[in-house]
């Protein structure tokens, strides 16, 4: 079968229906390369985890500098793509110059991300009496996977980098079914269990210590003005040492949620609540009948 036809009719329809890009037509931030910036940087922070050529956890002198000289050329070239993206009149030299300038900001930040991650990893340890050690944790949990690409995702965003934070946590969500917003603010040893359908908006903060199951929200009250709400606090706070169980709800950019509080499965909360708070549902009724199975059949 030809496809003179089909060609034809394709070229066609990007003129009936005009997708344009919204800054320019220069390249934009490439999917395949953000993962390829998620593999080095994990490779950095858990050295000899993810590398045959690296098998020692103080890290090999000549591993670690191809490895961080990668990361700096791949990095580079999407940043500076980002940045084109968004400044179209800036001249290519200057966006060589800050592309480059902005890479090695944010590799000098790589031995701080190690430490706030290396955290999680001893909270999702200490927080899960299925976890066999450390190395399981780390080669296998969706939970720090999602939390470790947040960290790098938002100290990116800190630095100014735009676009690439953003695919980063959305490759993170397609991944583990965690959607952590990159611009989140997430205090040390952040455990998330099981994870799935986990959200945590733009302007939600979190303390220290928090513990949250599978299916928990921490969202907005409503989004009917859309755009409108840009920069206005629309997501809770979850204060220190705070335990969120499975499907809970908390909405709202005033919502407070007390150090030290625990929040039972499928509650729905759009308000605060006192440090050293037990909140569960209550008058939930179970009904049990007989299951008439058909013998004849």
């Amino acid at each position: 079968m030809k496809l003179t036809y089909p060609i034809k009719k394709i070229l066609q329809s990007y003129k009936d229906t005009l997708i344009e890009k919204d800054h320019c037509s220069c390249k934009i931030p490439q999917n395949s390369e953000i993962i390829k910036i998620i593999d080095l940087t994990r490779e950095i922070i858990f050295p000899g985890y993810f590398s045959t050529k690296n098998l020692s956890e103080l890290g090999n002198t000549r591993t670690t500098k191809r490895i961080v000289r990668r990361l700096h050329r791949v990095l580079k070239k999407q940043i500076k793509y980002a940045l084109l993206y968004l400044a179209d009149s800036e001249k290519d030299k200057q966006l060589t110059q800050k592309s480059c300038s902005l890479c090695v900001d944010f590799i000098v930040q790589i031995p701080k991300i190690r430490e706030k991650v290396y955290q999680d990893v001893i909270a999702h340890y200490n927080g899960d009496p299925a976890a066999f050690n450390h190395d399981q944790v780390i080669i296998s949990y969706p939970g720090l996977y999602a939390i470790m690409i947040y960290r790098i995702a938002h100290e990116l965003d800190n630095l100014g980098v735009k676009v690439i934070p953003r695919m980063m946590s959305e490759y993170a969500h397609r991944e583990t079914g965690i959607d952590i917003n990159p611009k989140a603010k997430i205090g040390n040893a952040f455990f998330i269990d099981h994870g799935t359908g986990v959200v945590i908006g733009e302007t939600a903060e979190i303390g220290d210590r928090v513990k949250i199951y599978q299916g928990v929200t921490l969202g907005a009250m409503s989004l009917r003005k859309g755009n409108k709400l840009k920069g206005v606090k629309r997501h809770p706070t979850i204060g220190n040492d705070v335990t969120i169980y499975a499907n809970a709800a908390i909405l709202g950019g005033d919502s407070f949620i007390g150090d030290n509080s625990i929040i039972g499965a499928n509650v729905f909360i759009t308000g605060s609540i006192p440090e050293k708070s037990i909140v569960t549902m209550k008058n939930m009724e179970l009904e049990t009948r007989e299951n008439k199975v058909d013998e004849s059949i």
